[in-house]
């Protein structure tokens, strides 16, 4: 039967929307490719949010907010410790896999590949250890509780460490599910398999149960992502020799490397200097209000996962203006979303860290404040990765570096006086300086503006 005038009219928006939605997955420019991938990377981690905050929530009930606070305080310092055991060279393959495979130079291409990850497994290695070392010598100075979930937690930093290499050579490929469905998918399903048959056996649960769930999941996913990895990389590399060049690497990994430690103490800080006060459940009520806000800093993580390798890319070319123009258009993609996110969090917050058990909802108050640093950071996109990228790695130590500063001074000063709401605003003002003094690197060194307001109208 022929449509009518007015049912093509009603037809035809939505024929153009899937039109437009077909050119754009068709389309292989690097914004549109970039934007795929940063849409993939977003997918992921949203669905990783979503894994991750049920299993917290399940794990608070089913151990209790003391026992979580030991497996969330031990569970940070290895995201700490793992983050900075590989001495940055994990993250450098988004600049080496390029370079080489630009130079056409196969032989560093394969032996990057290999070489880095045998690196980060025998750093993270030496990392173990030397945390393992540390917690028999405080002897009686580290509670009793804690001694057998840090020595579980600290088998995992040398896979950790390798994963970490393994998620950034998979992204410079643009391989995105690789790259992350067996960290942020795989790895929770897993643990909330095994703490659940361990709780509906009625066996007892506690924080040594759930870190030694993480351990198991860790090695096995990472395990799996090895192999998938080799076999995707063998299509794409002919077989043939190595060359090492270890020394180049780590030395372009050191500046990355203070970089990424001064950022990494700036995201968990406020939970180590924590414990100096207060109790394990304060923690855990901490830990929960910071974790409800993970789906805006989700939005940074997946801009940056899709955008740092065209920063290289056009830094390396000298296409200064191409450079300005996505580094505009990743500052959206970051910023707007982000504060759509952040009200919706605002506005039901309460309702759900309730879901966490009685007493979690004290919580909100910190929710409020966190947004908005959170939303300060937003504002530059993500500055950290187009410095890093474009060589400017020690100016970004300095940044952080102040920023760390910052936290800790307004910590040991509030914390005291104001509790969890204290560690919230020193959290809040280190991010306002770190986004300030970004923007300044880049306007000074670079000459773009990267705040979000400017980049709309350039844009």
């Amino acid at each position: 039967m022929a449509l009518t005038g007015s049912e093509h009219a009603r037809l035809s928006p939505f024929a153009g929307a899937l039109e437009r939605i077909k050119n754009w997955l068709a389309d292989k420019s690097d914004s549109s490719l970039a934007q795929r991938v940063a849409g993939g990377a977003f997918i992921i981690r949203v669905a990783s949010a979503a894994l991750v905050y049920i299993c917290q929530i399940l794990l608070a009930r089913w151990i209790g907010s003391f026992e979580f606070g030991i497996y969330v305080y031990v569970w940070t310092w290895v995201l700490l410790i793992g983050g900075i055991a590989p001495l940055g060279l994990a993250y450098l393959a988004q600049r080496f896999i390029p370079e080489y495979t630009a130079r056409g130079d196969d032989a560093g291409l394969r032996g990057f590949i290999l070489g880095s990850r045998w690196i980060c497994f025998g750093l993270g290695v030496v990392a173990a250890a030397l945390g393992a070392f540390a917690i028999l010598a405080l002897g009686e100075r580290v509670a009793s509780y804690y001694v057998l979930p840090f020595m579980l937690a600290f088998v995992c930093l040398p896979i950790f460490a390798v994963s970490s290499a393994q998620d950034s050579i998979a992204r410079s490929y643009n391989w995105i599910d690789l790259a992350l469905l067996p960290a942020y998918i795989a790895q929770p399903i897993l643990i909330l398999m095994f703490m659940a048959a361990v709780h509906f056996a009625g066996w007892p649960a506690g924080a040594v149960c759930a870190l030694f769930a993480a351990m198991l999941a860790m090695w096995s996913m990472t395990l799996m992502q090895l192999a998938l990895l080799r076999k995707r990389l063998a299509k794409h590399i002919a077989p043939g020799p190595r060359r090492y060049e270890p020394t180049r690497w780590m030395r372009a990994a050191l500046p990355v490397f203070l970089t990424d430690g001064f950022f990494f103490l700036l995201t968990y800080i406020d939970i180590l200097l924590l414990k100096i006060f207060v109790g394990p459940e304060q923690i855990a009520i901490y830990y929960a209000a910071s974790k409800t806000l993970a789906l805006v800093a989700f939005v940074y993580f997946a801009v940056a996962a899709a955008s740092a390798h065209r920063f290289a890319e056009y830094n390396a070319a000298g296409e200064h203006e191409r450079l300005a123009d996505f580094a505009a258009a990743a500052t959206r993609w970051t910023f707007w979303p982000s504060l759509a996110m952040a009200l919706v969090l605002i506005i039901f917050g309460k309702w759900i860290l309730m879901l966490f058990g009685p007493g979690f909802d004290a919580g909100y108050p910190l929710i409020v404040v966190l947004a908005c640093g959170l939303l300060a950071r937003a504002s530059i996109g993500p500055a950290e990765r187009l410095l890093n990228m474009v060589g400017q790695q020690r100016a970004c130590a300095l940044v952080y570096a102040a920023a760390l500063v910052t936290n800790v001074a307004l910590c040991l000063l509030l914390v005291p006086h104001l509790g969890l709401t204290g560690a919230a605003l020193a959290t809040t003002s280190a991010l306002v300086v770190e986004s300030a003094l970004l923007f300044v690197v880049a306007r000074k060194r670079l000459g773009l503006h990267i705040f979000i307001w400017r980049s709309a109208q350039s844009g």
